[in-house]
């Protein structure tokens, strides 16, 4: 069977980005420093030293990626909104020459016929936030939910689907827990809070939305989810994966599908939930947006954290480290068909895409995406309601901590010269789409 033969009708194909991996510009048209910015440009942070001021210079190369993608044949593209280019203090008046940009680009898209999916937040918090607390700081969910506001009423005539923040639990743990990413805070379990200020500005923006769309705007939360396997049968291991998955998985998914935290977790966000925060977490979401990277495999640990992480043995590598395993995306979609029943609404895959080494010959992201799509097949005719699949990435971009180090694109990208070369993942995937029908 064809890697797109045997889907629903209406299923959507696309590819995804995100504003401060590609877009470049950074002191540009008005753009206010992001968190980023100032991580990127403080030593030891970022692998060789590199930072996100050019990355792929999409800001004034748009044209040509629009063009790629119309190529490419995609139905949608995924991308995230630049707080810091909308409101550059995260707050107040918003910046004209920001909202003028995402109108170029979202009239370029829909001039192309692919669909718009913005991301609202993709780890690019305007820095004056990050000084009064950032996530940490309940306000932030309120500046978000204003911002969101602000986006709606420019693009929501043109923007049909929304989604509000992009893997909020990467964004808690490696930025504020363990350090490793963005604003580079080392708190550990008093990160927690930052979980509930997210989900709280998820739903104050998904409220934004729909009053500005008349109820016409669909609305998701994005979430990195991976399947859990315990080390082994003992009791300890069985724990510790059971612990794992509630922090990683059920911390963003049970609030916004049921109204609840995983029961062990909520004593820590004592005092932080208001009355009718749950409510407003809950409200309004018509689908869920699903990245996924791989499973993960845990046993039971003494130390800060109960468990600790172990390599998943005699299956490929992605060149990050990452263990390739297709099934792992099946069991994850029907897993959360079974725990979540009549609550989970309609999922789309936000992300799915593995990173190799230098070269435009990637056999290897052929079969990646080849796998990785018979899984969401699988998925779909055992019961999941998913209806949609983007690719990350479009093109190779700025990987966060690793610099320029790790390519996931599809379209190869010469950071000296910023030339564009589309892969040969690119022209599978081009034939694929045209042979679909």
């Amino acid at each position: 069977m064809g890697s797109l033969s045997g889907f629903p009708d209406g299923f959507v194909v696309g590819v995804s980005t995100a504003s401060y991996q590609i877009e470049g510009a950074v002191h540009e048209a008005g753009r206010g420093p992001s968190i980023w910015d100032t991580f990127a440009h403080t030593p030891g942070r970022i692998l060789n030293g590199d930072t996100g001021d050019a990355a792929c210079d999409h800001y004034h190369r748009y044209g040509e990626d629009l063009d790629l993608m119309a190529e490419l044949g995609v139905d949608a593209y995924r991308f995230s909104i630049a707080w810091p280019r909308i409101q550059p203090d995260g707050h107040g008046k918003p910046n004209p020459d920001g909202l003028d940009f995402y109108d170029r680009l979202i009239d370029g898209l829909l001039a192309r016929g692919i669909a718009a999916l913005p991301t609202l937040f993709h780890w690019d918090l305007p820095q004056a936030l990050e000084d009064q607390g950032g996530w940490l700081n309940r306000d932030t969910a309120l500046r978000f939910g204003e911002y969101a506001a602000v986006v709606a009423d420019r693009l929501g005539d043109r923007v049909h689907r929304w989604i509000t923040l992009n893997e909020p639990i990467v964004h808690m743990a490696q930025g504020y827990a363990f350090g490793t990413h963005a604003p580079g805070r080392q708190l550990m379990m008093d990160a927690l809070p930052v979980a509930h200020h997210q989900l709280l500005g998820h739903g104050l923006a998904a409220q934004a939305i729909k009053r500005a769309t008349g109820e016409a705007g669909e609305v998701m939360i994005t979430n990195n989810c991976t399947p859990v396997e315990a080390a082994s049968p003992s009791e300890e291991d069985q724990a510790a994966a059971m612990i794992y998955d509630a922090f990683h998985n059920r911390l963003f998914n049970d609030p916004v599908l049921n109204g609840t935290y995983p029961e062990f977790l909520a004593a820590g966000l004592e005092g932080l939930i208001q009355a009718d925060d749950m409510a407003t977490i809950r409200s309004n979401h018509d689908a869920l947006g699903i990245n996924y990277y791989n499973p993960t495999r845990v046993r039971a640990a003494e130390g800060d954290l109960p468990f600790e992480m172990l390599p998943i043995e005699g299956v490929p590598t992605t060149a990050f480290g990452w263990p390739v395993v297709p099934d792992g995306l099946h069991d994850l979609l029907t897993g959360l068909k079974a725990t979540y029943g009549d609550d989970l609404p309609p999922i789309y895959i936000t992300e799915n895409g593995c990173s190799t080494v230098e070269g435009l010959d990637d056999r290897f992201r052929i079969d990646y995406l080849d796998g990785h799509l018979a899984a969401v097949r699988r998925a779909i005719t055992d019961g999941v309601d998913v209806r949609g699949y983007f690719v990350w990435s479009l093109m190779d971009n700025f990987e966060w901590a690793e610099g320029y180090s790790q390519r996931f694109g599809l379209v190869h990208v010469d950071f000296k010269t910023f030339a564009r070369t589309p892969r040969d993942s690119y022209r599978w995937l081009q034939s694929a789409l045209r042979d679909r029908g």
